[in-house]
């Protein structure tokens, strides 16, 4: 007995010991370098998305300021991957320089994006944000649309692996996103695609006036 529980503890031991240092080696292997995420950042993305991501071109999203695994999980939708015909998202665009990144471009982008400073659109029409307000906080019952800050916070931060933040951004790449999501044409979010299907045009445009002034 007493041999069985020496040989059973240092199997335990060896386990825990090659758990440890197997993790290490693989945080080690994917630790992204923002400085390099600059120099990309400045040389490929800077005329859309201005060289530190506050992007001034209302089109264009703001990226500062974004979590980074959302950053790096959207490049990675707009590549075409080993054994598919089309990317998951598609944008002629983005598929077009998404493709020229590697896998460790992509990590130091979205490092780099992510420790930057958002510099926050605004809402124009302070009548269309309030009523765009009623909706984010407490969603359309009648319509079966849920508050958006259920999912993305009261302050529309969202939360990082989850939910991106959505405050701040240009009102028009809002509003273009999500009638893209509800028309079909972006299909990489099922759960955004249910949401925004059931909105009214007028409903996304309030929407997103709302999010351009919320911080």
């Amino acid at each position: 007995m007493r041999k069985n529980s020496l040989m059973g503890s240092r199997f335990v031991s060896f386990l825990l010991a090659f758990v440890f240092v197997n993790s290490v080696v693989t945080s080690q292997s994917y630790s992204a370098d923002a400085q390099k995420g600059a120099t990309v950042a400045q040389g490929l993305c800077a005329a859309c998305h201005a060289s530190d991501g506050n992007s001034v071109i209302p089109t264009n999203p703001i990226l500062a300021g974004q979590h980074s695994s959302y950053i790096k999980n959207q490049l990675h939708y707009f590549q075409v991957k080993k054994g598919e015909d089309k990317a998951k998202r598609e944008n002629a665009v983005m598929a077009g320089i998404a493709s020229t990144l590697s896998d460790d471009d992509i990590e130091n982008l979205s490092a780099y994006y992510s420790q930057q400073k958002i510099i926050p659109s605004f809402a124009a029409n302070i009548q269309l944000a309030k009523a765009g307000e009623l909706i984010y906080k407490a969603g359309d019952n009648s319509k079966g649309i849920p508050s958006c800050s259920s999912c993305h916070g009261p302050r529309g931060l969202g939360i990082p692996g989850q939910f991106p933040r959505i405050s701040g951004q240009h009102a028009t790449y809002t509003a273009t996103t999500l009638k893209a999501y509800k028309t079909g044409e972006r299909a990489n979010n099922k759960q955004m695609m249910a949401i925004s299907s059931r909105l009214t045009e007028g409903q996304i445009e309030q929407l997103a006036e709302y999010l351009a002034g919320l911080e």
